[in-house]
């Protein structure tokens, strides 16, 4: 087996324990697709079917970042091609479709940044003001451009997409940014004004020094053995 062959089965294995995290935490049920980019003009993209229930049998697909979309590929998986044409730092993308992240923009918001886990996305996650599946180039385009340089862009109605340098750390900030949904909420129930990180706080706080994200995606990925395999290989992770 050459280095590129057993570079594209890590990062596949990579995709199936991201795919099975995200399903198994809560952060989707039976929608969402998540991405790992293997080159310069490719990624691999977890299997048309619910995320918690990839196994080691469910082949991720090698797709192209600037031609059509294969077969049997998820419509939506264009957000993935278009942010990697853009954002050539990202290593890893994660669509999903979390519970408080919903109900959030369907109030037309997206979480300030009020606790730890909110300042990465300081100061708050631009919002996808439409919430009608995102199937076709110029829409994907579109949403790609609405999320910049930030670490996530949420959808309403219909969940969100985060970024990151790695599969694992774009889990990770799919996590965080569900957290900061869930305390937005809290906030807005209490009736009260709540506080905000300013500009310096949501600085010095969204750190990803100290095994930050390391230890939120040995969390999420706990009780994987494939994870446990794959432990300690920064090829791809």
């Amino acid at each position: 087996m050459s280095n590129d062959e057993r570079a594209i089965g890590r990062a596949a294995d990579l995709v199936r324990v991201a795919a099975r995290a995200i399903g198994r935490t809560g952060l989707a049920h039976a929608y969402g697709h998540c991405s790992v980019r293997i080159d310069e003009g490719s990624c691999l993209v977890s299997p048309a079917k619910p995320m918690g229930l990839v196994t080691a049998a469910d082949q991720p697909v090698r797709v192209a970042i600037r031609e059509p979309l294969p077969p049997g590929v998820l419509g939506e998986v264009r957000i993935h091609q278009q942010i990697y044409q853009r954002r050539p730092e990202v290593m890893g993308i994660a669509r999903f479709q979390s519970p408080s992240l919903i109900s959030l923009s369907a109030l037309g918001r997206t979480p300030l940044p009020r606790h730890g886990l909110g300042s990465y996305f300081a100061p708050q996650a631009p919002l996808w003001n439409d919430p009608r599946l995102i199937r076709d180039d110029g829409r994907a385009a579109a949403v790609a451009d609405l999320l910049g340089a930030a670490r996530a862009v949420v959808l309403r109605g219909n969940g969100a997409v985060t970024v990151g340098t790695s599969l694992p750390e774009a889990c990770v900030f799919a996590w965080y940014l569900e957290d900061a949904a869930r305390v937005e909420l809290d906030v807005l129930a209490s009736g009260l004004e709540g506080l905000v990180f300013d500009a310096d706080e949501a600085a010095a706080r969204a750190t990803t020094q100290g095994l930050i994200v390391e230890r939120m995606w040995e969390w999420l990925t706990a009780g994987d053995a494939l994870a446990d395999a794959l432990a300690g290989d920064r090829g791809v992770a």
